[in-house]
Order: C-alpha cells, then structure tokens, then sequence
C-alpha cells in the first residue's frame, strides 16, 4: 500500500522543482531589478542576488511567493537553514552598523 504522504526529500525535490519555475516568472524578475538584498537592505544589483526561502525548505517552508525573497549571496550563506527569529540578532546588527556608516 502506497502511501499519500512525501518523505522530506521528495518534498525538498518538490518544492526545489516549483522554485526553479518561479525564477522564470515576471514576478521574480521584478524582484530582482529592485537589486536590494531582502535581509541587509544593501543594494548590490540583480546579478549578485540569489534567491531565499524565509522559511527553509528543510523546515517545512515551501516556494512560494510569501516565503521566497531575493537576497545577497552574503546573508544568504550567513542564514543557511535559519528560520528569521533565528538569527533576528544578526538582522538587527547589520541595519545598526548600516545606519552608523552613512
């Protein structure tokens, strides 16, 4: 007997399949332009932006527009498979010392 529910891989390979289509869309092009990181709010333009799942895939999250936002290759390494409460702190510091320089 089959059952109905995915092992957390074949949801990862689901959801990985749905992200790669949204990255064709108009929407996610729109994202993109803006050319600012979601997290560090630091403009570094569209080519150096990838994109992030807020909730993590191997935390439940899904690809969605809700739960993807584009953000530098930076925060993104920096996060991994964080959920935003999780590093808030790290949030939090990199907008003070953003605010301090300029």
């Amino acid at each position: 007997m089959k059952s109905d529910f995915l092992s957390i891989e074949e949801f990862i390979k689901k959801e990985k399949e749905k992200a790669r289509k949204l990255k064709q869309t108009r929407w996610w092009r729109r994202q993109l332009e803006r050319g600012i990181c979601y997290y560090c709010g630091k403009r570094v333009g569209a080519k150096k932006l990838t994109m992030d799942h807020k909730i993590p895939l191997s935390r439940g999250g899904t690809s969605d527009r809700l739960n993807i936002v584009p953000c530098c290759k930076e925060c993104n390494n920096k996060k991994k498979y964080l959920l935003p409460w999780e590093w808030e702190e790290y949030i939090k510091k990199l907008k003070s010392e953003k605010g301090d320089g300029e």
